[in-house]
């Protein structure tokens, strides 16, 4: 590819090939008739959207997506949700008081335009020969510093204010409708959280549904990621989101910005800011160059 500046969604366009998530209610919607103003010479359509949008496509975790209890929960009796510390150590009654309340703090209005600098590493080339990893599979600490010197990345490392790109290639099940891309997934290791706290990177995406390994039966129950601590299966999520104050975007479109070598970028993420929303849908874009061998 000739190495000219390229423009590259990758945000996943919808289509009927693609699994719905079963972890948010599906959408609908409503088209209204068209209507005009009187006076004017104006017509003007709308439409009115239901259902859980944040959790469908390629979406963004806010800091108020996940909070955590001092201890484990047993599921005996209501869940004590007034035990609750979010990110900053809010506490739930600071940042949802009522159980239909919009988060008072950590709402995604509070988060400005994501523009700046991006590195993509390809997991999929570096530990599968550009295939798939598998469900499960762990992107370390060590991984990530060895893409880094792989893609000819080293001299210049993480740096502060980065997104970060992983491009597993777990996509492709998603590009296929395979169920699999919702039920199961690599991930990163546990002990990448405090190495990515301290590049002060802004946010992480991968192209699964997840960022945390989940190994098959995870979702049942039946397995754990290795690493992880007690009581935190998706820690990667707990530690983002709660501790350091990462953004994640799951189901990231890489695919094509891996192909074409286009390891540094301008990116340009610009989530709806529903006031009081804890995710939001997404249509990152970025811009950069291809690297030839």
């Amino acid at each position: 590819m000739d190495p000219q500046a390229q423009a590259y969604e990758l945000a996943h366009p919808r289509s009927a090939s693609m699994p719905q998530s079963p972890f948010a209610e599906p959408e609908s919607y409503r088209f209204d008739p068209s209507s005009g103003i009187p006076g004017t010479r104006h017509g003007f359509n709308t439409e009115s959207t239901s259902g859980n949008v944040g959790g469908q496509g390629t979406q963004l975790d806010g800091l108020g997506h996940f909070a955590f209890l001092p201890e484990r929960w047993n599921g005996e009796g209501e869940f004590p949700s007034e035990a609750l510390r979010y990110f900053g150590g809010f506490t739930q009654n600071e940042v949802k008081p009522t159980p239909d309340a919009p988060l008072e703090k950590l709402g995604l209005e509070n988060l400005p335009p994501i523009v700046t600098s991006a590195v993509l590493l390809d997991a999929a080339t570096y530990l599968n020969e550009g295939e798939p990893l598998a469900a499960g599979d762990l992107i370390t600490r060590d991984d990530i510093q060895g893409m880094l010197e792989a893609q000819g990345l080293a001299w210049r490392g993480l740096l502060p204010g980065d997104v970060l790109y992983i491009h597993t290639g777990w996509g492709k099940y998603w590009d296929s409708g395979d169920e699999r891309y919702y039920t199961q997934g690599p991930g990163l290791a546990f002990d990448t959280v405090e190495w990515l706290k301290e590049q002060a990177i802004v946010l992480v995406a991968l192209d699964n549904p997840f960022t945390d390994p989940a190994p098959e039966g995870m979702l049942a129950g039946e397995a754990m990621p290795e690493g992880v601590p007690d009581g935190l299966p998706f820690a990667i999520h707990h530690s983002n989101l709660t501790q350091s104050g990462i953004y994640q975007i799951q189901n990231a479109r890489l695919d094509e910005l891996a192909a074409d070598r286009v390891w540094t970028s301008c990116t340009m993420i610009l989530p709806a800011q529903t006031k009081g929303a804890a995710q939001a849908p997404v249509r990152p874009v970025a811009i950069g160059t291809s690297f030839n061998d």
